[in-house]
């Protein structure tokens, strides 16, 4: 029997799918992708009598309606989700009904949109002396957030952030991050439809950012980073340092 593959897109460049994640796509007889956020450009590597549906328009039961029939049929089914599944791709749901009907799955990952949002600003992350963690949350709305885990909250470490889901609450998302401990002046981006060719960069501060993104009119699918790593002064890596000794390299000593 054939086995159901749900494959994590990437961010929306065609180019930054997995070659697994491409191959599959290829080989699929029934391929359902999230309409609302997969690069429908993907959908050209289908072949030509592969069955295609939209996600955006089904409830969860006529998605395992259809991967259970075409399952039934001994057909190759691809479930398609933007970025990485794992991260807000509502999978879970999903994989449990499968496995109540014993239907056999494997999961490939994919480029998350938080990562093409780095790549975008040409930041790293996580610099020396600066921040060593990276969050990944988003605001609450209509899926609701833990208390421990709030903006506010989660503010309090200072760390490197990147809120998904939560630009239409700029105002909201401003005001719990200076609340709960950074400061007005910490800087923060705005990265939408990384890696499309509309991909829009917008930066600031947390006291000037939600004018600045009102003016380029961004209100939803976009990646809002924020963390001194945006712009600051950081000590070198020890790594690539000459005194630094590891297991590929014997270090310099400097003071001869």
């Amino acid at each position: 029997m054939k086995k159901v593959y749900i494959v994590g897109a990437g961010p929306g460049d065609p180019e930054l799918i997995t070659i697994k994640g491409q191959r599959l796509l290829k080989e699929a007889d029934v391929i359902i992708y999230a309409g609302s956020l997969v690069n429908p450009a993907l959908l050209d590597y289908a072949k030509a009598d592969c069955t295609i549906y939209n996600s955006a328009t089904m409830t969860l039961d006529e998605v395992i309606k259809v991967i259970s029939d075409a399952v039934g049929r001994n057909l190759k089914v691809v479930r398609l989700h933007t970025g990485d599944p794992a991260i807000y791709g509502a999978i879970q749901e999903q994989m449990d009904a499968l496995k109540r009907l014993n239907i056999n799955f494997s999961v490939v990952p994919g480029v998350s949109s938080f990562l093409a949002s780095a790549a975008a600003l040409k930041q790293e992350y996580t610099l020396p002396k600066i921040s060593q963690t990276v969050i990944i949350t988003r605001n609450a709305g209509r899926t609701p957030v833990p208390e421990k885990e709030s903006l506010k909250a989660l503010a309090a470490h200072n760390a490197t952030m990147c809120i998904f889901l939560s630009v239409h609450m700029l105002d909201e998302v401003v005001k719990e991050l200076i609340e709960g401990g950074y400061a007005d002046d910490t800087p923060i981006a705005i990265v939408q439809k990384a890696s499309w060719p509309e991909q829009k960069i917008v930066r600031g501060t947390l006291k000037d950012i939600a004018v600045k993104a009102a003016a380029e009119s961004i209100t939803r699918t976009a990646m809002i980073v924020v963390g001194r790593c945006l712009d600051t002064n950081y000590e070198l890596s020890r790594l690539y340092a000459p005194e630094f000794t590891h297991m590929y390299r014997k270090g310099i000593d400097l003071k001869k």
